[in-house]
């Protein structure tokens, strides 16, 4: 089942994906309802149940059976965080949404802060965990590192690129696109749309129910999906700058050595049989060859992908007289 698309209808959304969180759903749906019922405005909270196999689902059926205004999105197996996030964004309605992790470890107490931000003009927010509960040298440590190389490639400049707790304008999470496990380079994606990025401290709790889904292996995967955001970034639409580029640098280095090796051969009689650099610049040139075709393919791949899918390659902040 997917959702229909629809403009907002409501003043905040809280996306929540959770994966075997029975020990805290239910304190965190009281939190959340608490925190949203004073801010004076419509609300909904959207838990994303991603093939949970504990009792999690059964508590959200009560809390929805008590408070209608908490719905559930179940998926029929585990898809992954980026998954649910994507399908958090489809079924919302609201004019902001707030997404955070189910684990109690955010704190709704911090959604009208974010909320308030989104109100001076940015269209996401960023929360920043300054004083993180969790271990240094499993989780912490290896988190710094890849928040300054992502912030580095991508150009977008944040502390704490984990951090699930975000709150976005309703247009530029219904724009995002998610797959795989981007999730976590979000504002670098939307970034490619030329939205306005801030970030806010919030608040970090230790976990004290259930246990962490993420581990050190979390880390290669982050840079090899940085790997693909820095190309959705930079060279999603000109793949030939990429491929293009590599094939005329193979290229010329494999015809200026052969060139080399030709004037040995023709002016100092140099016997090019046994000479292993023969057959590196026959091998550059059928690089180089092989970069610029894939190259051009990419390009028409690229081409027909936009033509078809009707898909702009820019995106509209605002409109006046149109």
């Amino acid at each position: 089942m997917e959702a229909a698309a629809k403009p907002w209808s409501l003043g905040i959304s809280v996306v929540i994906p959770v994966f075997n969180e029975e020990g805290s759903v239910g304190e965190l749906a009281r939190r959340l309802i608490d925190v949203l019922s004073g801010m004076g405005t419509t609300w909904e909270v959207i838990f994303v149940d991603d093939g949970s196999r504990d009792r999690t689902v059964e508590i959200l059926r009560e809390v929805n059976r008590l408070e209608p205004r908490v719905k559930l999105v179940r998926f029929r197996r585990n898809f992954g965080q980026t998954a649910a996030l994507a399908a958090g964004f489809d079924f919302a309605a609201g004019e902001v949404i707030v997404t955070m992790d189910g684990d109690l470890q955010n704190d709704p107490a911090d959604i009208p802060r974010l909320v308030e931000k989104i109100g001076e003009g940015f269209d996401l927010v960023n929360g920043w965990r300054v004083k993180r509960r969790d271990t240094f040298l499993t989780r912490r440590l290896p988190s710094m590192a890849a928040n300054a190389l992502i912030s580095f490639i991508t150009g977008v400049k944040l502390h704490d690129y984990g951090c699930t707790l975000k709150a976005f304008r309703h247009e530029v999470a219904k724009s995002v696109s998610l797959y795989g496990e981007l999730h976590r380079f979000i504002p670098a994606i939307a970034s490619g749309m030329g939205v306005e990025v801030a970030e806010i401290p919030v608040n970090h709790h230790p976990r004290t129910t259930g246990t962490s889904k993420y581990g050190l292996f979390r880390t290669v995967k982050v840079l090899l999906d940085l790997i693909t955001v820095k190309f959705l970034l930079s060279y999603s639409t000109r793949p030939i700058h990429v491929f293009g580029l590599i094939g005329l640098a193979s290229g010329a280095l494999g015809v200026g050595l052969g060139g080399w090796l030709s004037y040995q051969k023709l002016f100092q009689g140099v016997a090019l049989s046994n000479r292993p650099l023969l057959f590196l610049a026959i091998l550059l040139v059928i690089v180089g060859v092989q970069f610029v075709t894939m190259g051009l393919l990419a390009e028409l791949q690229t081409r027909i992908y936009h033509e078809s899918q009707k898909r702009p390659t820019y995106s509209v902040r605002e409109t006046l007289g149109i």
